[in-house]
């Protein structure tokens, strides 16, 4: 098969597994994560184009939310996928790199991306999580797992383990979820392209914060 075919193949793989899932974690989740790392690639220059397709759209292929924490699910279902098409274990390990630490995990997620192609995968799904779709991806998430929107009561976390994190998806708010991860992001992209990106989306984010207190609170 060519490279065309091949990710041709795996996007319709993806297609067919996370079409319709409506929590945030969807095929067009995955789709906006792809187009946008095709994006920052050209911006970026000098990275391989096969590589962040194939990484973009394996990305969420096992979430660890969805899968009792584990967080080398995603590896396995993207190791096994590429398997089956017979790509090389250079490429293989290539792309499994990115899927294993593209994760957010609670800010704990240490790890520096070493390649060019896992930077731009990484900023590309963190800025799936900014701005408007983020803030709708964030209610679908938190009315899938019956989250409480807000409660003036319950704090955000301060410091973040992954353990922490992992029990905050369910126990947490979703408007606390805004100050334990998103709007942590901008600071945490690895590209200058996405970067620039990211501050347009944070402020649209912010906007919407105020508002929301605002209307809360019965101020307007």
């Amino acid at each position: 098969m060519t490279e065309a075919e091949i990710i041709e193949r795996t996007k319709q793989h993806i297609d067919e597994r996370m079409r319709g899932k409506g929590r945030g974690h969807d095929w067009w989740h995955v789709y906006r994560v792809w187009k946008m790392a095709l994006h920052l690639a050209e911006l970026e220059k000098g990275a391989d184009g096969f590589i962040v397709s194939l990484g973009a759209l394996l990305h969420d292929i096992a979430d660890w939310k969805f899968n009792g924490g584990n967080i080398e699910a995603g590896p396995k279902k993207a190791r096994e996928w590429l398997e089956s098409l017979g790509l090389d274990e250079s490429t293989i390990e290539r792309v499994t790199y990115i899927v294993r630490h593209v994760s957010f995990r609670g800010g704990t997620n240490v790890h520096t991306m070493q390649s060019l192609e896992g930077k731009i995968v990484q900023d590309a799904d963190r800025l799936d999580a900014l701005g408007a779709v983020g803030i709708a991806r964030t209610f679908a998430f938190g009315g899938s797992r019956s989250r409480e929107m807000y409660d003036p009561d319950k704090k955000p976390l301060k410091e973040v383990t992954f353990e922490a994190y992992q029990k905050a998806v369910d126990d947490g708010t979703t408007i606390n979820h805004f100050y334990e991860k998103l709007l942590l992001l901008k600071d945490k992209m690895n590209t200058e392209s996405a970067r620039k990106i990211a501050q347009h989306r944070h402020k649209h984010m912010e906007v919407f914060l105020d508002e929301f207190y605002a209307e809360w609170n019965g101020e307007r």
